[in-house]
């Protein structure tokens, strides 16, 4: 858990990052897209329920998301939005799973294929990591609730676990049980940072610093292309490793 950990801390600072910067609007938009090809009531859409939660956290405007779920859910402007993953291995060969949302698979390969290459990596092919990583739900917590009333809230709902990073809390369920576990946490007056299906390797493999900083340089490129949703691996970094800026 502590490779997840380390990655999940980098992750949060970055999307504070991205956000100051307007970029993480692109990834829901497309989120959200992809979403409502499912249709585009919420109410009937659990995926759709949750992109609208991280549009509404980033205060997304109004007129974006009606746009973004007319041109999904072909009742407004279409395109071809698809979902393409990509599996490879990072540095020292550890693994590196991507989930992509793209209207140019052309594009999207290229720019995929070519951070492998500049940071060490090499793009794989299907299945030769997918098999490593499980589905599973977390719901990210700001630390203004005491420890003691989301513990109480973890055991009353049965989630699989209950972390506390160095600045969220965060709860892994089941994918089943993630919109069951939002939806009564919102009827508690309890408000999540983020929730999303995501995935988590079964085992990881320990690095050392010095691979770390190459392992995360290619995972923060990856990070920022555009079409990349979410990056995953399967690298455990060292407990007291620091990125440095």
């Amino acid at each position: 858990m502590a490779g997840h950990s380390k990655w999940a801390n980098i992750k949060h600072r970055k999307a504070r990052q991205d956000a100051k910067r307007g970029k993480v609007f692109t990834k829901i938009i497309r989120e959200i897209t992809v979403a409502a090809k499912g249709g585009p009531d919420p109410a009937d859409n659990p995926r759709l329920r949750l992109a609208l939660d991280k549009a509404n956290s980033e205060n997304m405007p109004k007129d974006t998301i009606t746009r973004a779920i007319q041109k999904g859910s072909g009742t407004g402007e279409t395109g071809d939005i698809e979902e393409i993953t990509f599996e490879g291995y990072g540095p020292g060969g550890i693994a590196i799973y991507i989930e992509t949302v793209t209207d140019n698979r052309n594009r999207t390969v290229a720019e995929v294929r070519h951070a492998f290459s500049k940071f060490g990596g090499n793009l794989g092919t299907d299945g030769s990591v997918s098999y490593l990583f499980n589905k599973i739900g977390i719901i990210h917590l700001n630390k203004e609730f005491s420890e003691e009333e989301i513990m109480d809230f973890v055991i009353e709902y049965e989630a699989d676990d209950f972390i506390e990073e160095d600045e969220f809390y965060e709860i892994v369920t089941s994918p089943s049980s993630l919109h069951a576990i939002v939806d009564k946490m919102k009827e508690n007056n309890i408000d999540s940072i983020n929730a999303e299906l995501t995935l988590r390797p079964e085992t990881t493999v320990l690095i050392d610093e010095e691979m770390s900083e190459k392992v995360i340089k290619l995972m923060n490129h990856m990070d920022d292309l555009d079409d990349v949703q979410e990056v995953h691996t399967n690298a455990e970094f060292p407990a007291n490793f620091e990125m440095q800026e």
